[in-house]
C-alpha cells in the first residue's frame, strides 16, 4: 500500500483496487454461485438474493480468506493478526437489494466495533470490508455509494439523507468498476447501495475483517470444517482474542 493509497484511504475512508480478482477466479466464483442457485431452484423473478457464509461452497471462496491481492492493504489498515469476521453475497436483479437503499455507518455516533482512528503515524480501523465486484458496474447504474470522508465526521448523518431509494444527496459518490474490482472500506464510512437500474444482475461478494481482539458477528468460523486450508487461511479464521496466541 503506497503513500498515495494511504492518503486516499485516510482522506476518503475507502480505496478502489482494480483487478483484485483474476479472470480465472471470477469464472470459478460465478460458476459456483450459478450452480448453487440452480440447485436451490430459486425463482428467477426474485429481485434480490442474499447468501451468508460461503466457505462451504468450496475452494474459490477459501482463496479469499487471505487474498493475495488484498492482504497487503489489510495489513496496513488493520495491523497484524486481523481476522475474517464474516462473509456474504448480494445479488440484485432490479431496484433495491437485501438491505434496501439506506445509508448507514459513520464516525458519529461512535461504534466500538466500527471505527477509524489515526495515531502515532498509523491507521486503526474496526470492522473493515472488502467488496468484490463479480459483475461490471458502469456509471449511472447504481451499486455501491458512500459519503467520502464521513468516517471522520463529528456530526451524525442527517436523518433525511438516509433513504436513497428515491433521491440521493449530492455528497453521495457512486463507485463503479469492472468485474474483478474490489472496494476496501472502513465500516465507519457512511455507505449504502444505490438502486440498481439495469436488468442484468449485480453480484457483490463481501469479506469483512476485524482486528484480532474484536468481533462484530456473534458467530465464529469452524476451522475444523475446512481441513484443506493453508496455515495462513486458518489463522484468519481464529476466534477473537489476544491470549493465548
Amino acid at each position: 500500500m503506497n503513500e498515495q493509497q494511504c492518503y486516499l484511504f485516510d482522506l476518503q475512508g475507502f480505496l478502489v483496487i482494480e483487478d483484485a480478482l483474476t479472470a480465472t477466479q471470477l469464472t470459478a466464483i460465478n460458476g459456483a454461485i450459478d450452480q448453487h442457485i440452480a440447485a436451490l431452484g430459486l425463482p428467477a423473478e426474485k429481485s434480490w438474493l442474499r447468501f451468508d457464509g460461503l466457505l462451504p461452497w468450496g475452494a474459490p471462496f477459501h482463496e479469499l480468506i487471505d487474498p493475495i491481492a488484498i492482504a497487503p492493504y489489510l495489513d496496513r489498515v488493520l495491523g497484524d493478526g486481523y481476522r475474517l469476521d464474516h462473509d456474504y453475497l448480494h445479488i440484485i436483479r432490479q431496484g433495491t437489494g437485501p438491505i434496501g437503499s439506506y445509508l448507514h455507518g459513520g464516525a458519529t455516533p461512535f461504534d466500538p466495533c466500527q471505527y477509524y482512528h489515526f495515531q502515532n503515524g498509523r491507521m486503526y480501523n474496526g470492522l473493515t470490508a472488502v467488496a468484490y465486484f463479480l459483475t461490471d458496474v458502469h456509471p449511472g447504474e447504481g451499486g455501491f455509494g458512500c459519503i467520502p470522508g464521513s468516517h471522520k465526521s463529528n456530526f451524525p448523518l442527517p436523518r433525511e439523507w438516509k433513504d436513497m431509494s428515491q433521491s440521493q444527496p449530492n455528497c453521495v459518490q457512486a463507485v463503479p468498476g469492472r468485474a474483478g474490482t474490489a472496494i476496501l472500506f472502513t465500516e465507519a464510512l457512511t455507505h449504502g447501495t444505490l438502486p440498481w437500474v439495469q436488468n442484468r444482475e449485480r453480484r457483490t461478494l463481501f469479506y469483512k475483517y476485524s482486528p484480532r481482539p474484536s468481533a462484530w458477528s456473534r458467530h465464529n468460523y469452524d476451522v475444523a470444517a475446512y481441513p484443506d486450508l493453508t496455515d495462513a487461511q486458518r489463522d484468519r479464521l481464529k476466534s477473537p482474542g489476544i491470549s493465548p496466541p
